[in-house]
């Protein structure tokens, strides 16, 4: 199959033979015919598959080929998790865009609030941004959406896990109307609350998911490796950078601070490093990214801010420092690397307080214990016997009002049935000649009781 067969508009064919792409991948074939038939979609692939391009492809073509809805505000709005995110499918865009009149906006947190309005007054067809700084400008209305076509959400369970359900909800709310069309794209929507918003934000959506959505990645090597305590780890990740054969690595850490340390240390050793995390300004963490998308630096180290839907063809290895908290995030941390059918490594050290995150992973990923060993670098841990802890369902917060409603409802149901068993039970209470008919009971001749 070839994009040509999708009837685009021939701006896009021309972009997309520009960029050398002929044909689309699964999800891009999955997906673009419902969007097309303006339907809601919630569709899930692993990374690196092209879902940016299976999104962008349709809006772009509704944008091109249908009448405005409203007279103000943008027409499309995509939201992304994060700033690097966000820029990368801002970049994607513009080369499809470019030769349309179509203008776009890139809104993120961290930058000149003002400036932003300044941009947003000049009337973007299209805006980009994360989901906090979209709310700001709506609450100091510089941003409407009476008139949006299209909602989407890239990377959606990574939102709802940075905290993002309110804004989503007023996002939401300020594009409340029967004709806008939502989608919601990740590499795993089997994410706790991920149905919750769903049923909120989705009207009968098709749901599309290729391959199995928590699958090992067929183009990336897995790894494990047992380890004691920090000192044991640091001395094994330095191993590793020395041995293993790479373009350029991300390390994944559990917090900011060891992100900073673990660069500090690490560039004193030789090793050409640099930290990226959620706490620098926006201006140093475009300087670090773009740095190291030039292959400025060999070695990235950071927190799950880069796990979701960056490109970095060049990253042929990832190393979890710590492994994450969430086990649907390994998914994502590895998917950094073998990306568009090149070829990976993931290595990963557990020591006793990564444990449970490991066996969350292996019972993921149905993998078996077979843990690497560096030489001269062996683990006196060899595990533990508990297992991790479940972690209790809770009430998404989009969803807590109508989930109060619905519970109240069934209280006050229950409350009614137990009265009227009472009701029921109550002597002396005689039922009517009707419902002892009903029952196969004869009505019974009352007596007369006379003065």
């Amino acid at each position: 199959m070839r994009f040509d067969e999708f009837s685009l508009h021939p701006k896009l064919l021309g972009a997309l033979s520009h960029l050398a792409f002929d044909e689309p991948t699964e999800i891009q074939k999955l997906s673009i015919p419902l969007i097309l038939a303006s339907k809601d979609v919630a569709a899930s692939s692993k990374t690196g598959s092209g879902k940016t391009l299976a999104f962008l492809l349709p809006m772009v073509q509704r944008l091109l080929t249908s009448r405005v809805l409203g007279k103000r505000g943008p027409r499309a709005l995509i939201l992304a998790p994060t700033r690097e995110l966000a820029k990368q499918v801002h970049a994607q865009l513009r080369l499809l865009i470019a030769a349309t009149s179509y203008k776009s906006a890139l809104i993120l947190g961290g930058e000149n609030f003002n400036d932003q309005a300044k941009a947003l007054q000049r009337h973007p067809h299209i805006v980009i941004g994360t989901p906090g700084r979209i709310a700001n400008h709506l609450q100091e209305r510089s941003l409407f959406l009476d008139g949006l076509e299209l909602l989407i959400l890239d990377e959606a369970d990574r939102m709802l896990d940075m905290g993002f359900a309110n804004e989503l909800k007023q996002i939401h709310d300020a594009a409340d109307h029967r004709l806008r069309q939502t989608l919601m794209f990740s590499a795993t929507l089997g994410h706790t609350d991920f149905e919750a918003l769903s049923t909120v934000l989705l009207q009968s959506p098709q749901r599309i998911s290729v391959g199995q959505e928590f699958e090992q990645h067929d183009d990336i090597s897995l790894r494990f490796i047992l380890a004691d305590h920090l000192d044991h780890k640091q001395t094994q990740l330095e191993y590793l950078l020395q041995q293993e054969n790479y373009q350029q690595v991300i390390v994944f850490t559990a917090t900011r601070s060891d992100t900073e340390r673990l660069a500090t240390l690490f560039n004193a050793k030789g090793f050409n490093s640099v930290a990226l995390s959620s706490d620098l300004k926006q201006s140093a963490r475009n300087n670090i990214m773009d740095g190291f998308m030039r292959g400025h630096h060999k070695v990235l180290f950071t927190t799950d801010i880069a796990s979701r839907g960056l490109d970095l063809l060049n990253v042929s290895l990832v190393i979890n420092f710590d492994m994450p908290k969430v086990a649907a995030e390994f998914i994502h941390r590895i998917g950094r690397t073998g990306r568009a059918g090149a070829k990976g490594t993931a290595v990963s050290l557990v020591s006793a307080k990564d444990w449970a995150s490991y066996l969350a992973v292996r019972q993921l990923l149905n993998l078996t214990d077979d843990f690497m060993v560096l030489p001269g670098l062996e683990a006196k841990f060899t595990g533990l016997t508990s297992a991790p802890r479940k972690r209790k369902p809770h009430a998404h917060p989009l969803l807590r009002k109508a989930q109060q409603e619905v519970a109240q409802s069934k209280t006050e149901d229950a409350h009614a049935a137990r009265v009227a068993a009472a009701h029921r039970r109550r002597p002396g209470k005689q039922a009517s000649d009707e419902q002892l008919a009903q029952e196969g009971f004869a009505p019974l001749r009352r007596r007369i009781v006379k003065d």
